[in-house]
Order: C-alpha cells, then sequence, then structure tokens
C-alpha cells in the first residue's frame, strides 16, 4: 500500500522514479490442477466490413491465391497460431440472419441489405457450406451464432439438423442436394447475441424465457453433443447473469460476456494510431478491468452452479477505437499498435488465471475490424502486433495453469496507477514451463524477480515483442515493422528465476526441466 501511494504521489508532483522496477514472484511448478482450455484463444468474425468479404472470401474466380474461394494467406497464417474456433456469423448481424438464404448455388441466393454494418448488401454468397469449409481448411472448430432477434424456433433447430443429422430427413436431405453428404461435427451454439441490445432489446427474463424455449428444439444428433452458449451480460450487467443462472442455468453449458475496451466515450473513442500517454493508460486501465468482470461474473454463477458446470465464455472482447480516416464508418476497420499487444496480453492472462470458469473467449474480430489479427489490402497481407501475442502465447493451449503470487510495481500516469506487470504459467503435455509476461509501462523496464519451486530448472529461452513507441504499428509498405525476436533478458540460479522486462513489452519463456 504505501509502494502504491508513493507512485500516486509521485505522478502527481512530476517527480521522476527509478528507471528499473522490482516485482516478485513464487510459481509452485509441481502444482496445478485447472487446465487452460485452448477455446480462449478463439476468435470471433461477423459479416461486417471486409471481415468476410476481402477477408476470408474472394471467390474462386479470384486472382488472389484461394481454395474454394477462401484465401490461402489468411488460412495459412491463422494455422500459424492454432486458432482453436471462429465464431460466426455474428453478433449484430447474426440476429437478422436467414440461414437457408446462405446454402444453394450461389447465383439463386437472394440479397439482403445488413441493416447494422454500412447498409451494403450482403449476396450470401458466403454461407454455411463455406463457413464450415472454412473452419476445416483452418482445423479449428466451428462456433454458430443463432438467430433468436428476428429468427423463429423451427429456424435454428432446422440448422442443427442440416448440420449434424446423419439419417434421412428434409433437412439432411437438404443438405445432401447441396453437395455434402456427410454431416458436420459442430458443437458450439449461442442461442442468440446481445438480446439485451441488438438482439432484441430484451429484459433478462424475457430472454431467459426464450432461450430455454430455442434450447429445447436444438437437438443432439448421433455422437454430436451441442455446448449451448446463452447469451451473457453486457459488461457488468451482474443481475443478468444472476437471471439466466436462475432461470435456465441447468439447461445451459457455457453463458457469454461481452465487454470492448474503449479509450475514452462510446461517442469520441479516440484514434488507433494517433494517441498519447493518456490515452494508452486508460486503454490498459480499462484492459485491466476485464479481471473485475471475470471475478464479479464468476461469484454470480458460483451461487447456482458451484461444480463450474457451466463456463463464462467472454465471446466479445476487445479494443474499440474510432475507425480510420476515409473509412467506411459502418466497417469499423482501425489499425492495431503495440499498445493492442499490451492490451490483448494482460487479457489472455486474465482468462489463464480464472481458467477453472473461463472455458472459451472470442477476440473481436479476426481480420480487417476491430482489433484485427490480420489485415488484407486486395492480395496483400499483414500480421498486426496482436496477431504475435496470439503467436507467443499458444504454448498455453490445453496446458496445465501452475499456480503463482505475483507482487507488482505500479505504473502511475495522471494521479492514478495499475499493476506495471502482468504474469501467467502453464506446464505442457511434455513438462516444459511457460510464462507469459506483459510490462504495461511504456517508460520505465521492469525487473521480475522470484522462484520456480517444485521443479529443477536447467535451461531457459524466451521471445519477446516491443517496439520503439506505443503507438507503432504495421503497415502495407513495412508489414515486418513490429514483430518478435529472440529474448535473452531472462536468467535461471537455481529455483532463482530473474527476468528484465524492456518497456512496453509482452515476453514468453520456455523452462526446461
Amino acid at each position: 500500500m504505501k509502494k502504491r501511494l508513493l507512485f500516486q504521489l509521485a505522478a502527481l508532483l512530476g517527480l521522476s522514479l527509478p528507471v528499473c522496477a522490482q516485482n516478485t514472484f513464487v510459481l509452485n511448478a509441481d502444482q496445478g490442477t485447472e487446465v487452460i482450455s485452448r477455446h480462449i484463444y478463439g476468435h470471433f468474425s461477423e459479416h461486417l466490413g471486409h471481415c468476410i468479404y476481402g477477408g476470408y472470401w474472394v471467390g474462386e474466380d479470384s486472382p488472389v491465391p484461394n481454395t474454394r474461394g477462401i484465401r490461402s494467406d489468411v488460412v495459412q497464417a491463422l494455422r500459424e497460431i492454432r486458432i482453436p474456433n471462429l465464431r460466426w456469423p455474428g453478433g449484430c448481424f447474426a440476429d437478422e440472419y436467414h440461414w437457408m438464404d446462405g446454402i444453394g448455388p450461389r447465383d439463386r441466393r437472394p440479397k439482403m441489405v445488413n441493416t447494422h454494418w454500412g447498409g451494403v448488401i450482403e449476396d450470401n454468397s458466403f454461407g454455411t457450406h463455406e463457413f464450415l469449409d472454412l473452419c476445416e481448411q483452418l482445423e479449428c472448430e466451428p462456433y454458430i451464432c443463432g438467430n433468436v432477434g428476428s429468427g423463429q424456433v423451427d429456424e435454428m433447430s432446422k440448422w442443427v439438423e442440416y448440420i449434424t443429422f446423419d439419417g434421412e430427413s428434409p433437412m439432411a436431405a437438404l443438405r445432401r442436394r447441396n453437395g455434402r453428404e456427410e454431416p458436420w461435427k459442430v458443437t458450439f451454439w449461442g442461442v442468440g447475441n446481445e438480446n439485451w441490445g441488438c438482439g432484441g432489446n430484451m429484459t433478462a427474463d424475457f430472454y431467459a424465457d426464450q432461450y430455454l424455449r430455442y434450447a429445447t428444439y436444438c437437438r443432439n444428433y448421433g455422437d454430436n453433443r451441442l455446448t449451448k452458449i446463452a447469451g451473457g451480460a453486457n459488461t457488468s450487467d451482474y443481475d443478468w447473469t444472476d437471471v439466466l443462472m436462475r432461470k435456465a442455468g441447468r439447461q445451459m453449458q457455457g453463458l457469454s460476456l461481452h465487454y470492448y475496451t474503449v479509450p475514452n466515450s462510446w461517442n469520441a473513442k479516440g484514434s488507433a494510431t494517433q494517441f498519447g500517454e493518456a490515452d494508452y493508460f486508460s486503454t490498459i486501465s480499462k484492459a485491466w478491468f476485464m479481471d473485475e468482470l471475470v471475478t464479479k461474473h464468476s461469484v454470480v454463477m458460483d451461487r447456482y452452479d458451484p461444480q463450474k458446470r457451466v463456463g463464462l465464455m467472454p465471446d466479445e472482447w476487445g479494443a474499440w477505437y474510432d475507425v480510420e480516416p476515409g473509412t467506411n464508418p459502418g466497417f469499423l476497420y482501425q489499425q492495431n499498435t503495440l499498445r493492442d499487444a499490451i492490451l490483448a496480453g494482460v487479457t489472455l492472462n486474465i482468462f489463464n488465471a480464472h481458467c477453472d470458469r473461463v472455458k472459451m473467449a472470442n477476440i473481436a474480430q479476426t481480420v480487417n475490424v476491430l482489433q484485427a489479427v490480420i489485415l488484407t489490402d486486395g492480395d496483400r497481407m499483414l500480421r498486426t502486433p496482436t496477431y504475435w501475442v496470439y503467436y507467443l502465447y499458444k504454448v498455453h493451449h490445453d496446458a496445465t495453469l501452475l499456480p503463482l503470487t505475483l507482487t507488482s510495481d505500479r505504473y502511475a500516469h495522471g494521479g492514478s496507477a495499475i499493476d506495471a506487470v502482468s504474469m501467467s504459467a502453464s506446464r505442457d503435455a511434455a513438462g516444459k514451463i511457460h510464462i507469459t509476461l506483459v510490462n504495461v509501462d511504456p517508460n520505465r523496464a521492469q525487473t521480475v524477480s522470484g522462484h520456480l519451486r517444485g521443479v529443477a530448472a536447467k535451461k531457459v529461452s524466451g521471445q519477446i515483442l516491443t517496439s520503439a513507441k506505443i503507438n507503432d504499428h504495421n503497415t502495407f509498405d513495412r508489414p515486418d515493422a513490429v514483430g518478435i525476436a529472440a529474448f535473452s533478458g531472462a536468467r535461471l540460479s537455481g529455483e532463482a528465476l530473474t527476468v528484465s522486462l524492456p518497456a512496453k513489452s509482452v515476453v514468453m519463456l520456455e523452462i526446461e526441466p
């Protein structure tokens, strides 16, 4: 507490602080019972802007290299971070999407107006078969969000049947006529999206009743067992979580949570690239707020589900800024800087820490929209700084969370202060230990020192993501301006580990026993 007050006072008086700060930890490498689900590292892609069209889908006749219309460079890049699941078709778009418009010959599919995102014409050329082909190419699990807002119960029921039933029925026969003999295995199904808002402006009680009705008719066919995910709360609406768990908790396997990090206000969010330290501090402070959200929603869920059978699933999260100048305001296209990588690193460490309850999470949105990991421009593609965080953190997929305690120094600005260091650790199936650390302080290096208990560590290596400025980013002219490099700032001495974290950096360490 004294240290925290010192940093706050220094910030108010404009005093300088030591260049290198001290942080301590204890990691129990021989313990750990909870598994970090790989699905925490999931993604979300909506029919919004150039996420689908131009992002994934270019069509079979495109000069952009593709497989059955799906662009090859994007697939390869996402395979490199082992994307575990992909949520589709929305988002707000899901609750005005009628899936039967997106099957059959493409030249016969009806067009619609995308009323939520730019009022553009949606020609439905990317539909169920194309999406599931994409997931097969990515080797990831599909997560389909059904239409509760403007749809009907039988519409969603028939969609499940169309995709997953291996038998004789009108829907299975229709699937076969459309070129797919065998059913797909699709376990993750969202029953509506943001039903408190764009998904119908419902009350929690009304939606809970609707959820029960829709979920009843989403059937298990053959060995395909559905994970039914209810539309959860907007940010800190804990009452919504309470009502859903009380009324429908026994009939769901997951409950979503939506939270976007907005530096300023929804009416003036701030630039994705032109920002100073005040906006940076605000953004990272709000990223840390995810820990409070997950903790408090979990407390509510624990009242009704102490066995933690229902997963908390933040299936929309990420940074939301003003769109890039000159782009369609409805397309939500924004650049992606080192600030976003810091935000992602902190958030994913939070999800890891809560992996007993958090079973899935989906950053919004994979390509060309909001906090995208990939940007495209015609036949060009680049990986954003956020992409490289997912590349570093893939070591945590399905690994065992290792208990650790961290005492962090504080990063102070403008009379407020937040923890300077975020940290997470896991042990993989081969026995290797991986530690991810984030130094959110843009001005000072941080020394992190502690003890690895229960392991005879022999070797440490690592990789780092950092850059000269917090608003550095990759462009199509300089696609590799921000990327990862080898890290040599960690030292082992018996059970002691000391790490020198540069300012504004994300580091992944691998420790071999």
